[in-house]
C-alpha cells in the first residue's frame, strides 16, 4: 500500500483541547491474479485521535467522486470570488 497524500486538519472543541483529523488516499497497484489483470485499489483512509475508517474503491468509483470533488470545489470557489467582487464594489 503505497500513500500518496495526506491532509491534517487540527481543530479546537469547546474546552479549547486540540484534535487531529486526517484523510489520507493510498493505493494498491494492479495487479495480475491467476494470469488475469486485476484493477488497482484507491483506499480513501479517514483518521481521528480515536479511530479511523476506510473505503476501498475501484478506479472508476475514484473518478466519478474526484470528478465531483473538482466540480463542487470550483463551485465554491467561484462564489467566494463573487462575494469578493461584491464586497469590493
Amino acid at each position: 500500500m503505497v500513500v500518496e497524500e495526506e491532509i491534517v486538519h487540527w481543530w479546537k472543541d469547546d474546552k479549547g483541547e486540540s484534535h487531529r483529523n486526517a484523510l489520507r488516499l493510498e493505493r494498491e497497484d494492479a495487479s495480475e491474479q491467476n494470469g488475469f489483470p486485476r484493477d488497482g485499489i484507491v483506499v480513501v483512509r479517514i483518521m481521528n485521535s480515536v479511530s479511523q475508517q476506510a473505503i476501498r474503491l475501484s478506479p472508476d468509483e475514484a473518478l466519478r467522486i474526484s470528478t465531483q470533488l473538482l466540480a463542487v470545489s470550483k463551485d465554491l470557489l467561484n462564489q467566494k470570488r463573487k462575494l469578493w467582487q461584491n464586497h469590493e464594489d
